[in-house]
């Protein structure tokens, strides 16, 4: 069974807000360096989510794997992990 992510779901109500208001700025024509502040707002919520689902991956399935005894599987999630990682911009 997956962890469950419900309590990210304030925070990505409150992205989803901060887009819509990035969209309003832009047909507003604000200036360009709010525009990309608020830009900047939203990736470092977005990897404030990021960040509390791989802690909880971590803390649960990860954990689960190596309490299982199953190398493999923990190899698995080793490598998946780093493959998020090493996606990373």
């Amino acid at each position: 069974m997956h962890p469950n992510h419900e309590s990210q779901i304030n925070r990505l109500n409150k992205i989803e807000g901060q887009v819509k208001g990035i969209k309003k700025m832009i047909l507003d024509r604000r200036y360009c360096v709010d525009i990309l502040n608020q830009l900047k707002a939203v990736k470092a919520a977005i990897h404030k989510v990021e960040q509390g689902i791989l802690k909880v991956h971590i803390q649960s399935c990860l954990k689960n794997a190596v309490s299982s005894g199953n190398n493999q599987s923990v190899q698995e999630k080793i490598d998946e992990v780093m493959a998020l990682l090493e996606k990373r911009i």
